[in-house]
């Protein structure tokens, strides 16, 4: 279940968390406490972000097939027996 706060992240907003908490990561120097708490940080970040990326397909997606649909339309009305 996802936090009022992780809720409330844009996109880019989490994205640029994920990144600071990759690179302190990365850099190492942490104890083994903060380094789990870090990682799961990371990956709370990180479902955020795919919400947000299969959020914006799933508007991509009807958005297409919106216009596919219009467009076939289209075609149909076109055919008026000339």
């Amino acid at each position: 279940m996802t936090s009022k706060v992780e809720e409330a992240l844009g996109y880019e907003q989490a994205r640029d968390e994920l990144i600071e908490v990759v690179r302190r990561l990365e850099a190492g120097g942490t104890t083994l406490e903060e380094s789990l708490a870090l990682w799961e940080r990371g990956e709370e970040l990180a479902k955020v972000c795919r919400r947000w990326l299969e959020g914006a397909r799933a508007r991509l997606d009807a958005a297409l097939a919106e216009e596919a649909e219009a467009e076939a339309g289209q075609e149909d009305g076109d055919d008026d027996g000339r």
